[in-house]
């Protein structure tokens, strides 16, 4: 067993591209030696600025010989068949082949051609220039007059296998055992013999291989730093993972910027010293602010420890934190309620009309969901009319990642009420799995207005989610709404506010549409909404009018109805994702979902749980069992009659004690389960609904369902489909796995 080991150096490679190019070089050459008879392990596969390098241990010198079977014709076919099996399969004459027997077809031949298996070297030396040559870049560079698209200009090649070079060339680059260290601090060339020997020779040429090593690095010399300047460093776990794939050999240094930047919000220091020159920020714990230093990698030890290096950061930091408090200034002296206006100038989607009315139509939604979220319907439209305000801002036009945060910095500025400034931050929650939802209730409500104005939006334009995109990430906002219903505890029917989203949104979809398209667009939709466009009414009229005919009980357009339900089973669909991953059963929450509402999220949740814990419980598993055994019965009693046993349990017809103890069990159980229902105690429906336990066990083992009088079977299988229905109250049972 051999070790393999190459090396593709180059140019710089972006750091975002690193690991992913690792990997892709790993399964490449894995994939490739598999398929010409080699095993291969894992292996290590690691990146650096300048280099992919892969080892694989444990291959074998050669592949191993392998006998093919080609079937030929039958014993006696005629002879240009034999001929043309005898050419394909590479024999002289047909005693060459064997002859086998099969009992339904007879005697045929069959040709056996072994093949020696090929030495580990020669496959390595087409398989490697093939990865090179069809290496998946996300984008690549050609140079000089040569073919080759690498990321950027490759200049060296080591492969190694078994302690030897494996020789071949690719643009004019031959392979060896040669490579290099640090550009800078060890340029000079050196020769491998095999990855212990790799990895040492690198470390001593100042490159450390690892880019978890490098990470290490960074974070432990940029603490101590931060330490002995009694400053806290602020960890980024992103920007420590790009510093590490931008240098090989990293030095952590401190630099300054002027105090009277700290007047500007410290998560815009912080950003634009991201952003812009990959710096970390620090924070004084002392004064429970940002510190007016930051960390800085670099790629070099300098002999003047690294002062020239810390002044030219400080020049940029400079420069830029003098653009970003320029912004500040600037947006402070605009205010909000004037950049909201000039939302009408933004369009939203062409389809979907601007930003501004788009914010029109959240409003009024934030408006009819605040009493539902125990909010004040004033204090979530004004919040949710400024919510989107900051994205015509100096400082969100040159970071978009501050949306949201600096609404609510711009709105305390302005004095602004507190739960409004939040609000118009923490809409956009959670922006991802591992984010927070918003808990503060004006927030609530303008989040929930927000993503389902969106998901409603597109879903009236019928551009849905595939299974190849998402450009408008309607699935995390789906998953949003679910979280927020779920970690709040919210009791919210989703189907009357899709119907009201949809509705302001097929409006504001129709006035966008030219004449001609507008008339086409009413076979969707009924007419009366198309005269209503017409009209051109006033956003204020068109909401008072769409309110008043909700709460007249209009009758939803057959479009309304299909898009609503089916926006409701993509929120369905995407509660089924998040609860499985929670560890939730898959066939607990289709047994759930089978009966009741599906619209009221926090609902559904609380029957699952519910149902798990009961299920977890002796009576619950032994219901369980009766249930299904029950149902089972009925399923093939009904097949063979050809009817359902539906109807209701004559009482005359009861003749044994233990159906009519389960008859009256029933009753009790089923007028239990509906008072707890109606309360929402479902634990106590749980508890209600083990009462069954007993008389279902007694009833299987002392009452013959299949009895000889036609009349009494006919009645006791209604008695086991009234078992199955009063489980109905909790869950379809038949569903449940177990």
């Amino acid at each position: 067993m051999s070790e393999l080991l190459i090396e593709l150096f180059s140019e710089e490679i972006p750091a975002r591209m690193q690991a992913r190019a690792a990997e892709d070089l790993r399964s490449l050459v894995v994939k490739g030696l598999a398929e010409a008879g080699i095993a291969a392990g894992e292996g290590e596969a690691h990146a650096t600025p300048r280099r992919l390098a892969l080892v694989l241990s444990g291959l074998a010198r050669k592949a191993e010989d392998v006998v093919e079977e080609r079937k030929g014709p039958r014993v006696g076919a005629p002879d240009k068949a034999l001929e043309g099996f005898l050419r394909a399969a590479g024999l002289g004459s047909i005693g060459e082949a064997e002859v086998v027997n099969d009992p339904k077809k007879g005697d045929f031949y069959v040709a056996r051609i072994e093949k020696t298996g090929r030495a580990t070297r020669d496959i390595l030396a087409e398989l490697v220039p093939d990865v090179i040559a069809r290496f998946p870049w996300p984008k690549s560079m050609r140079w000089g007059s040569g073919k080759l698209a690498w990321v950027r200009p490759l200049q060296g090649i080591v492969c190694i296998f078994d302690g030897k070079v494996v020789p071949f060339e690719v643009a004019g680059i031959e392979s060896g055992a040669t490579t290099r260290g640090h550009r800078f601090l060890a340029p000079e060339a050196f020769g491998v013999a095999d990855f212990k020997d790799y990895r040492r020779g690198l470390k001593a040429a100042k490159v450390l291989l690892d880019a978890r090593e490098r990470a290490e690095e960074i974070a432990a010399q940029a603490r101590k730093l931060a330490q002995e300047a009694g400053l806290r460093l602020v960890e980024e776990p992103r920007l420590l993972e790009e510093n590490a794939g931008l240098v090989e050999w990293p030095v952590v240094l401190m630099g300054r910027f002027r105090e009277e930047f700290l007047e500007v919000p410290p998560e815009v220091l912080m950003t634009s010293m991201k952003a812009h020159q990959k710096c970390f920020s620090l924070w004084d714990p002392k004064t429970g602010k940002l510190a007016s230093r930051f960390i800085l990698v670099s790629n070099m030890k300098a002999t003047d420890k690294g002062a020239a290096i810390i002044a030219g950061n400080e020049r940029v930091i400079e420069a830029r934190l003098s653009d970003a408090r320029f912004f500040w200034r600037q947006d402070l002296a605009r205010r909000l309620e004037p950049m909201h206006f000039e939302l009408k100038s933004v369009t939203y989607h062409e389809r979907l009309g601007t930003q501004w009315e788009r914010m029109e139509r959240v409003r009024e939604l934030a408006r009819a969901i605040a009493p539902a979220v125990d909010a004040e319907a004033d204090k979530a439209g004004r919040a949710a009319e400024l919510a989107k305000a900051d994205l015509v801002s100096g400082m969100v036009g040159e970071f978009p990642e501050l949306q949201g945060l600096m609404g609510r910095y711009y709105a305390e500025a302005e004095k602004i009420d507190g739960d409004i400034a939040h609000a118009i931050e923490e809409h956009y929650m959670p922006r991802g799995a591992a984010d927070e939802v918003p808990t503060r209730t004006v927030s609530v409500a303008v989040a929930l207005a927000d993503k389902l104005d969106l998901l409603t939006g597109f879903w009236a334009i019928g551009d849905k989610p595939t299974g190849s995109g998402d450009p408008y990430q309607l699935r995390r906002a789906a998953l949003g709404v679910i979280r927020i219903c779920i970690e709040n505890d919210l009791r919210l029917g989703l189907t009357e506010r899709l119907v009201v989203a949809m509705r302001a949104n097929v409006l504001a979809m129709l006035h966008t549409l030219e004449e001609g398209m507008r008339q086409a667009a009413m076979g969707h939709w009924s007419e009366d909404l198309g005269a209503w466009v017409d009209e051109r009414p006033s956003f204020e009229e068109k909401w008072d009018k769409l309110i008043g005919r909700l709460t007249g009980n209009p009758s939803p357009t057959a479009r309304e109805r299909e898009d609503v339900a089916d926006l409701l089973s993509f929120f369905i669909e995407r509660l089924k994702v998040y609860l499985r991953d929670q560890g939730a059963r898959h066939d607990l929450i289709d047994a759930i979902l089978a009966v009741g509402a599906q619209d009221d999220i926090a609902l559904i949740v609380k029957r699952l749980g519910a149902l798990g814990g009961f299920l977890e419980t002796e009576d619950g598993a032994n219901l369980l069992a009766g249930v299904k055994r029950a149902a089972n019965i009925l399923r093939i009693e009904e097949k063979k009659d050809g009817a359902a046993h539906d109807g209701p349990v004559e009482a005359r017809l009861l003749v044994e004690h233990a159906e009519r103890e389960l008859d009256e069990a029933i009753a009790k159980v089923e007028l239990d389960v509906r008072k707890a229902n109606d309360v929402e105690n479902f634990t106590g429906a749980m508890r209600a609904l083990a009462e069954l336990r007993a008389p279902v066990d007694a009833f299987f083992e002392r009452v013959k369902v299949n009895a000889d009088d036609a009349a009494i079977r006919a009645n006791r299988l209604r008695l086991l489909n009234r078992i199955r229905a009063a489980t109905h109250g909790v869950a379809e049972f038949s569903r449940i796995e177990g």
